[in-house]
């Protein structure tokens, strides 16, 4: 009699990759966002009304004293809201509420790594934030009768940067945020000093000179200046740098501290 000799078929542990097992997790934290009414809320109204409001109070303003326009005001104003609520205050929620759950705990006993799993859970949150930031670009520049951008690379660096800011932002405050409660309060902070301080209500022109030199070192200062700079073109190569610099910084930051306190655990 003959041996017969069978090939092992490859188990799907051997099968997968990273990206694989990213987009299994993104789609599984896809379906417990849409079961999340007020996280969908914040993620998808929220900046469609807020830049309504930013083009209100710009009546009052001196805009043209500062080189600026209605548009170029809301447009940035626009994806910082964007930014703010539909990733950076969502994921807040997303990574208190999984780990609280043990659901975290549960990924990191199988395939996943850690930065797998947190890329993963930020992806629908990233992706939906990148969308709702096109289409607000688009209908701000259609509305309001603005040109193309002068400077389109530095548009899509301002948003790139400004995605993974959020996300690392998000990560490192889930850090410090002990119940799914309170990660509706921890937020607040970056929320409001950023709507108020990194241009998006009002342009850093229309501040003194010191209190705006203070506030271009904002963690969302970076990203508005950029959008806006690539917009109008006004933003010379020296700014740009330092808007760059300023944004690796806080990414790198942030970085920092999830890798040094993030925790996959319950908070005791």
């Amino acid at each position: 009699m003959s041996a017969t000799h069978t090939t092992p078929r490859p188990t799907a542990a051997a099968t997968t990759t990273p990206l694989s097992r990213m987009t299994s997790l993104a789609r599984a934290e896809l379906t417990l966002l849409g079961r999340t009414r007020g996280a969908l809320f914040a993620a998808l109204f929220v900046p469609l009304v807020m830049p309504v409001s930013v083009r209100a109070a710009s009546e009052d303003m001196d805009l043209a004293g500062a080189g600026l326009s209605t548009g170029t005001l809301v447009l940035p104003a626009a994806v910082g809201f964007s930014l703010l609520f539909a990733v950076y205050s969502v994921l807040v929620g997303a990574f208190v509420v999984r780990r609280e759950e043990l659901v975290l705990k549960r990924l990191r006993t199988g395939e996943l790594r850690d930065v797998e799993i947190l890329a993963g859970t930020s992806l629908p949150a990233v992706l939906t934030g990148l969308a709702q930031c096109l289409l607000l670009v688009v209908g701000c520049a259609v509305l309001m009768d603005l040109s193309a951008p002068s400077a389109p690379h530095l548009v899509l660096l301002g948003l790139l940067l400004g995605l993974v800011m959020s996300a690392a932002l998000a990560a490192a405050t889930a850090s410090f945020t002990r119940t799914g409660e309170s990660a509706q309060v921890t937020p607040m902070p970056l929320l409001m000093v950023s709507m108020i301080g990194s241009g998006m209500f009002a342009p850093l022109e229309l501040f003194p000179d010191r209190v705006a030199s203070v506030l271009e070192l904002l963690p969302l200062t970076p990203v508005v200046t950029l959008v806006r700079g690539g917009w109008t073109g006004d933003l010379s190569a020296y700014e740009a740098l330092g808007a760059l610099a300023t944004a690796m910084a806080w990414i790198l930051i942030a970085v920092f501290a999830v890798r040094r306190w993030f925790r996959w655990e319950p908070r005791r």
